[in-house]
């Protein structure tokens, strides 16, 4: 065969000579990066952040497993298993429950995309990130943006809420459940009705809460919840889910256009997901792996029990709480009632800065904890407790590294 190639090369000329020397027609002028010809190397670390936490065994093991087809009938079982395991999760009976190929941001995304349309009226409590980037996506949106503003720490009352939803008539309110850059716990008890008395939709993002605090979508007269997987689940970052309410799912089912984004479209992935009684049509390729490993979180948190799982972390926290202030810190968040489970905040002691701590015990120890984010930035340190890491084992050995970091990290005189 190469010698019919190289005698048709000659009769062809220079051009299909060359085609037969090489199939490149350019020279490489990116060498292979160095680097990856080194065996991968990752860090033990205690993940004591707001997230991701560690991964337990299982999980772990999930994420080796052999890929299959997105569309084969064992992946459509899988799919199915994790919506059932999420509708426990949210304590709803809503068909349309579904997972994201992306992030909690992304569940957020999917959320507003899909039930804003331009013009729309769009009430947003912000009292902290979370509420920011909800309005921040609301504007991108073209709905009229309304924001509810509370310092860090701050929550929301109902007749508060109830004063914004009389004076804009919003489409849509938005609560952040657990505000992971504060540490408050939003409560949520009458805040559906009263939307609904209003003739508004309730978006709440529980994406630092669910699992590990009493959530009820249903009861609780919830319209659209998201939460992601690399929380209490102790699933790998990278996929996110969300359920809809009847009205929720009315309100996307007759927009005048469809929405923005061909990706996060809920009609498709409600198909795609077995969430509208038609044949599934392929949509998107998932992250097939992470789904395995998403499942895994659920069977575990479904063997233990949602109950089980809030005394777990309840516990934990309060053993935190008691450590922390034995230890001269002060919690950010002054009511009890108010302090979020799954994530603590910490005034940043007088006279240190925060970066100093935090590097102090990710550099001696292996643990992570966090600085503020976004309005809370300078002012807390976070400590997460969740999942696996709910532990009194994980608080002593934060509590030790936090002592000995104070003594040793640079305090600046006031």
């Amino acid at each position: 065969m190469f010698q019919a190639l190289a005698k048709a090369s000659a009769t062809l000329g220079p051009r299909a000579a060359g085609w037969v020397r090489t199939m490149a027609s350019h020279q490489l002028l990116v060498a292979p990066p160095k680097a990856l010809l080194k065996p991968l190397s990752v860090p033990t670390r205690l993940l004591l952040g707001p997230g991701p936490a560690n991964l337990p065994p299982r999980t772990m093991a999930a994420g080796g497993l052999q890929v299959i087809g997105p569309m084969h009938k064992e992946m459509y079982q899988i799919m199915d298993e994790i919506k059932e395991g999420i509708q426990y999760l949210f304590q709803t009976r809503n068909p349309l429950t579904l997972v994201i190929s992306g992030s909690g941001h992304c569940a957020l995304e999917a959320a507003l995309i899909n039930v804003l349309e331009p013009g729309d009226s769009f009430l947003v409590g912000v009292n902290g990130i979370w509420g920011q980037r909800a309005a921040d996506i609301g504007e991108r949106l073209g709905a009229r943006v309304h924001p509810m503003t509370k310092d860090p720490g701050g929550h929301f009352t109902l007749q508060e809420v109830e004063e914004g939803l009389a004076q804009h008539k919003p489409v849509l309110l938005f609560l952040t459940h657990g505000e992971s850059s504060s540490g408050v716990l939003q409560p949520l008890d009458g805040f559906g009705e009263l939307c609904h008395r209003y003739k508004c939709l309730l978006l709440v993002d529980s994406v630092a809460s669910v699992g590990g605090t009493p959530l009820y979508m249903d009861q609780q007269g919830i319209d659209i919840l998201y939460s992601s997987s690399q929380k209490v689940l102790n699933a790998p970052p990278g996929t996110s889910f969300l359920s809809f309410s009847d009205p929720a799912k009315n309100k996307i089912y007759s927009r005048k256009k469809k929405p923005s984004s061909f990706y996060l479209d809920i009609k498709y992935l409600a198909n795609f997901w077995g969430c509208d009684g038609q044949p599934r049509m392929y949509h998107h390729t998932p992250p097939v792996i992470s789904l395995y490993s998403l499942r895994e979180g659920l069977a575990l948190l479904v063997e233990q029990g949602l109950e089980s799982s809030w005394r777990q972390h309840r516990e934990a926290v309060a053993y935190l709480h008691g450590r922390l202030q034995a230890l001269g810190l002060r919690l950010f968040v002054k009511d009890p009632a108010l302090r979020l489970p799954t994530v603590t905040t910490v005034a940043v002691p007088a006279g240190y800065d925060w970066r100093d701590i935090v590097s102090y015990l990710i550099d001696r120890f292996g643990i992570e904890i966090m600085g503020g984010l976004g309005p809370s930035t300078g002012k807390v340190l976070r400590i997460g407790l969740m999942g696996c890491n709910a532990t009194r084992e994980n608080v002593d050995l934060v509590i030790e590294a936090l002592r000995e970091a104070l003594q040793h990290c640079p305090k600046k005189k006031l």
